[in-house]
């Protein structure tokens, strides 16, 4: 992988980086303790608010989980690590990196690891 590619990918993840935590800075009240005060707010308006609630704790479990993915991405970068499949450590295709930069296996590894799960 040449240092354009590099740039490119870095780039890519300090912007991915970017979005998802300002995201999480919006979504951050959706995830608050739901009233039970049934005299302000209904039986079935509560039951609404709870699975909003639980689906906001979800998205923002998936966000912190990528969070992860892409600050490993740029220290690897930093490292000089970046664009290895860590299981085979043979390079990842940039199409690959191209859809995720935040992959961290070649194709043929993370199918394996598909069909073993």
């Amino acid at each position: 992988m040449n240092d354009a590619d590099l740039h490119k990918f870095k780039h890519l993840l300090e912007q991915q980086r970017d979005e998802l935590m300002s995201s999480h800075q919006l979504a951050q009240g959706s995830t608050e303790t739901v009233e039970l005060d049934q005299s302000s707010v209904g039986r079935i308006s509560r039951m609404d608010a709870m699975q909003s609630q639980s689906m906001a704790i979800e998205t923002t479990r998936l966000r912190q989980q990528q969070l992860r993915k892409i600050s490993t991405a740029l220290a690897l970068i930093e490292s000089g690590d970046y664009g290895y499949c860590n299981v085979c450590d043979n390079e990842i295709d940039v199409r690959r990196l191209d859809i995720d930069p935040a992959s961290t296996m070649c194709v043929a590894c993370a199918s394996l690891k598909e069909v073993e799960a």
